[in-house]
């Protein structure tokens, strides 16, 4: 039976980036050969497309109703259950080398945003370890381990990243070759780089742990999220000239609007940059400003950043078979969410729960010595699945307050019907709550009455016909029964949960 774990995850990387999703760009043989050799889940989805419900629903196994971040700036109570407290209980040793993300990044009172300043690891959140990173080498109002260790060893090193933010909000500064939002040419090392950082601090933990020792790490890189300004080592590898443009890419702005304007309100009402909905996007961005070549030049780095990670990840699986560790250990790849990267025109993400954004790569290595045998899974499944899944690999009991189950490890599992998407938030006034179910080859989001709905919007897609979800079926009357049937479905099946929401943090 498995004795230790390593869960890798990435930030705002698409399904579609990897060789073994699909991919055909990046170059990615080391998490290929763990796909290969393991479980591939291809109708994966997280519970919310953004960045800290989704990484606490990785961490309780529970819908973000329920552990209560429902949207970034509110924090996941630091004593809530969690698949780190149950290991740490049981006597395992623990570590989160990377980006976290459970507390909001402003906020400078919590443990993420001063550890470093303070000269301090933990132990927090069940973790014996914390080092952490956020998406720059700069030190901004939270002051990570990351671009504190740059700033002493390689300062002359700092000033390549993008500036981050802008009078309290992201920044849309141009830069690179095209002008592109949040681009920016990096002359830093790729060893100094934070994914290469992050690796190696993973094996310097690891180094650590002694034969017999029971371990669990969760390796969080904070790439390919923006801002993207990659070394330019890496991001030379890739001349975005000769890019073709994303298949999600519609082509010029009226073709965009056309498909937007069947959408509810939101969707052409960002586009045009008429509305603000995610704080985490530059409030100057435009997307229907957004350039042929811009998208292209994002999507080079993307595929950079998606190289050095495969490398990084390269690191550390060889680590464990010089320790002689593979055998007994289990590993997990996925990411939080997904990133729009040039579908209908946009970058970044938001309250769209498409597949650019909800469907996430997610990759079970058992560990040999379980004799599970490859498979891929085309069952749905969600993060919430994740923590239970471990538990039970590692012969332990999973507590009730999961609400996820132990992922499949054969084909046509029967009972797995669907998968729940939620995004409940509210932005510059802009309220939007939707509730998303995948059930077969359908994907339908209901909109609740808020300050700018109804609660009669939304979106109903044919998965296999329209892999990017351009032609939304809701209005059309011949799929008026299929619609009413998977409402009801949704409505039936909707987990459970908290009563008491979480608030929401200001900024400090």
């Amino acid at each position: 039976m498995a004795k230790n774990v390593l869960l890798i995850t990435t930030d705002q990387q698409r399904y579609d980036s990897l060789g073994c999703t699909g991919g055909t760009i990046a170059q990615t043989p080391v998490i290929d050969g763990l796909a290969q050799s393991g479980i591939i889940y291809h109708q994966a989805r997280n519970q919310c497309p953004v960045c800290m419900p989704a990484r606490s629903t990785i961490l309780t196994g529970q819908h973000i109703r329920m552990h209560g971040v429902t949207s970034n700036g509110i924090p996941l109570p630091a004593d809530h259950p969690s698949l780190a407290q149950e290991l740490k209980a049981v006597g395992y040793s623990t570590a989160l080398i990377g980006k976290a993300h459970f507390e909001p990044h402003a906020a400078k009172t919590f443990f993420e945003n001063i550890a470093a300043g303070e000269n301090t690891y933990g132990p927090h959140r069940g973790f014996d370890h914390m080092e952490l990173s956020g998406h720059t080498g700069r030190a901004g109002r939270s002051l990570f381990h990351y671009p504190k260790w740059l700033g002493e060893q390689h300062p002359d090193e700092v000033e390549g990243f993008h500036e981050y933010t802008s009078g309290g909000n992201p920044s849309a500064l141009g830069g690179g070759d095209t002008g592109a939002p949040q681009v920016a040419h990096n002359p830093v090392d790729i060893e100094h780089y934070h994914t290469h950082w992050t690796a190696h601090r993973t094996l310097d933990w690891l180094s650590h742990r002694v034969d017999g020792e029971n371990w669990f790490c969760w390796m969080s890189f904070p790439d390919p999220h923006h801002p993207w300004d990659v070394p330019n080592a890496a991001r030379e590898r890739f001349d975005w000239r000769e890019l073709d443009l994303p298949a999600g890419y519609p082509g010029d702005r009226d073709r965009c609007e056309e498909i937007l304007s069947t959408k509810p309100w939101h969707w052409l009402a960002w586009y045009r940059g008429e509305a603000q909905l995610n704080f985490e996007v530059p409030p100057d961005y435009v997307p229907a400003e957004t350039t042929p070549d811009q998208i292209r030049e994002v999507n080079a780095i993307v595929h950079a950043k998606n190289e050095l990670i495969d490398e990084a990840v390269g690191l550390i699986t060889t680590h464990l078979k010089e320790r002689a560790w593979d055998e007994e250990t289990e590993i997990f790849f996925t990411t939080d969410h997904g990133e729009l990267q040039g579908d209908y025109g946009m970058l970044f993400k938001g309250p769209y729960h498409v597949d650019a954004l909800t469907k996430v790569p997610l990759i079970r290595r058992p560990a040999p010595v379980d004799g599970i045998a490859p498979a891929e899974i085309f069952e749905p499944v969600g993060h919430l699945d994740i923590a239970p899944t471990i538990l039970s690999a590692l012969g332990l009991n999973i507590p009730e307050t999961m609400q996820g189950r132990p992922l499949p490890t054969t084909p046509g599992d029967t009972t797995r019907k669907r998968v729940f998407t939620e995004w409940i938030d509210t932005y510059d006034g802009n309220e939007v709550v939707m509730r998303t179910m995948v059930h077969d080859n359908y994907l339908i989001t209901a909109y609740e009455a808020t300050n700018r709905y109804c609660g009669g919007e939304g979106e109903l897609y044919a998965l296999a016909e329209d892999p990017h979800q351009w032609r939304n079926l809701w209005d059309e009357p011949e799929t008026a029964p299929l619609k009413s049937d998977l409402l009801a479905d949704l409505r039936d099946h909707l987990p459970k949960g908290r009563e008491k929401p979480l608030e929401k943090i200001a900024p400090v």
